[in-house]
């Protein structure tokens, strides 16, 4: 389709952050969808940082890689699993990208000795990015998340391209507003203001929202879907309740329920081409009825912001189980596992026995590493089902080495560079770069492709001699011990096509029911209707167990 058919749906936030900007953008693709149009989704974060590959978890939830190695948002990764489609660099937007874009151009004469300005330079570089992306994916629709809160400095200029792209294309723009309504338990009353107030801050940039959607705890009234379409000056059709749901991807059904996607459409003077959102009805409908429990342990240290838990770290494993879960028909029943309690106090490795399965996900530095260390031995040697990913499968290797091998004190060289047996150790062409302090989007980024070994756990698990998988890290097992862990019975059953890299490392079934941990990230390719291989299997086995 010519660019020109292209529609642009813009979604803020008000009141809090946290509203649910990123999945309701992702619900209002997938009802998009299910009546027959293609859709892409966009995310501007207004921080300085030209990607989130430089931020903490703890600060800023799960980095996010997509297929072509762009270190992103969260968000993103929502957008993947609901839309069932990969998202590319060109969907990410930063101000750090942005304004870095801005100056390399001025540095290269490219405004023709005109002053380059905030306003409206700016601006128009994320309305070029948006249209590229219109572009380059041939979408029906572009949906684009814009980070932060409505009445922050910092998305301004987000929404003021907003505003000039609505001028320039008046009939295929229309914005959405995502907005909290509380109810103080003193009070007692669901209370409109703040979202009124919401609304008039947007109006202030010269924006006026077309749908607002209400976050509450609880359905929106009569009386108050007529209150704020009278005071916010939307159709009162148009105001859209959206209560807090047990499960995510229950979202896109209420939607469809509330006929969201064909009064979009209506606006756009477009029709409906199908109905068919039958097999995520199926999905969320089998969710609510699932009732059998299965238990894995998530063993991290990413979990802490203050005295509250902090599962954003983690959403793409958490998500991951899910799936695998639900297709398993079972409930799934999340235990979060400090790693430095196993450091203060071995004797509660002991609770791990209580679980059906455990996860090591991916991580950096030393703090909690052995902690980690003392629960994949206690994994291994009480036969618990087992998953690591990433620096999970790294850690899995130093026990190995360590405890099997006899190799006392093996570690990895980002922990202990004088280490005497460096299991684990930089890539080669990482050095150089670690050096000169180089750390930003420089890691073995994105999705490569590996060999797998015929007869192995991870063979039969993707049915097929060939994987791409995405990676995110500097440092691999040391190719100079490979020989001494195979020695010892460790399979490596994934490699890179060359033979250099290992992939997936797992113990034989006659040894373990399940011992598998990968370099790479599985859980960014995992949907909600099509669960990845390896979580599948591991859930399975916890089953078993």
């Amino acid at each position: 389709m010519s660019q020109e058919k292209t529609k642009y749906i813009f979604v803020a936030g008000g009141v809090m952050s946290g509203v649910g900007k990123g999945i309701a953008t992702a619900a209002i693709g997938k009802v998009l969808q299910s009546k027959g149009y293609s859709v892409t989704a966009m995310k501007i974060d207004p921080y300085i940082n030209i990607d989130a590959g430089t931020i903490r978890p703890t600060e800023h939830g799960e980095v996010f890689v997509t297929e072509d190695g762009t270190e992103t948002d969260q968000d993103i990764g929502n957008y993947e699993r609901f839309l069932d489609v990969n998202i590319y660099d060109i969907n990410y937007i930063t101000t750090g990208r942005v304004y870095l874009h801005v100056i390399q151009k001025e540095r290269n004469l490219e405004y023709n000795g005109e002053d380059v300005e905030v306003v409206p330079d700016i601006p128009l570089e994320v309305i070029r990015r948006i249209k590229r992306s219109a572009k380059e994916t041939k979408a029906d629709f572009v949906l684009i998340e814009i980070g932060g809160t409505v009445g922050e400095y910092q998305n301004i200029l987000f929404i003021e391209a907003a505003r000039m792209l609505r001028l320039q294309k008046p009939k295929d723009v229309l914005f959405f507003l995502v907005s909290y309504l509380p109810i103080p338990n003193k009070i007692g009353e669901m209370k409109t203001k703040p979202t009124q107030h919401a609304t008039r801050s947007l109006n202030a940039t010269g924006v006026q929202p077309d749908f607002i959607l209400c976050r509450s705890d609880v359905s929106l009234d009569n009386t108050r879907k007529e209150k704020i379409s009278l005071f916010c000056n939307v159709e009162k059709d148009c105001v859209i309740s959206v209560p807090d749901v047990d499960s995510i991807y229950d979202v896109p059904v209420n939607f469809d329920n509330e006929n969201l996607a064909q009064k979009i459409l209506s606006k756009f003077g477009m029709r409906v081409k199908q109905k068919d959102l039958k097999e995520w009805r199926s999905l969320a409908s089998k969710i609510k009825k699932l009732d059998n429990p299965i238990k894995i342990g998530i063993v991290g240290k990413y979990f802490s912001t203050g005295d509250f838990v902090l599962s954003d770290s983690y959403i793409s494993v958490i998500e991951s189980i899910k799936h695998a879960a639900w297709a398993n028909n079972r409930k799934p029943v999340i235990e979060w596992i400090d790693s430095e309690e196993y450091e203060k106090n071995p004797e509660k490795l002991r609770e791990l026995k209580k679980l059906d399965g455990v996860i090591v996900p991916g991580g950096f530095g030393s703090r909690g590493i052995e902690g980690k260390i003392r629960a994949i031995e206690y994994i291994r040697k009480n036969k618990i089902p087992f998953l690591g990913l990433c620096y999970g499968m790294q850690i899995a290797c130093i026990e190995f080495a360590r405890n099997v091998c006899g190799l006392e004190k093996a570690n990895t060289t980002e922990i202990d560079k004088k280490t005497k047996y460096p299991v684990i150790d930089i890539m080669p062409e990482q050095k150089q770069k670690l050096k000169e302090r180089n750390f930003g989007a420089t890691m073995r980024l994105g999705a490569y492709p590996a060999n797998l070994k015929k007869g192995t756990i991870a063979r039969n698990a993707y049915k097929s001699d060939t994987i791409s998988e995405r990676h995110r890290h500097r440092w691999e097992v040391n190719p100079d011990y490979v020989e001494i862990l195979k020695g010892k019975g460790l399979v490596f059953s994934g490699t890179s096509p060359d033979g250099r890299l290992m992939e997936i490392i797992e113990l034989p079934k006659s040894k373990h029911p399940f011992f598998v941990a990968t370099q790479f990230h599985p859980e960014f390719k995992s949907r909600p209707l099509n669960p990845h291989p390896l979580f599948r299997e591991f859930i399975k086995a916890g089953i078993k167990k």
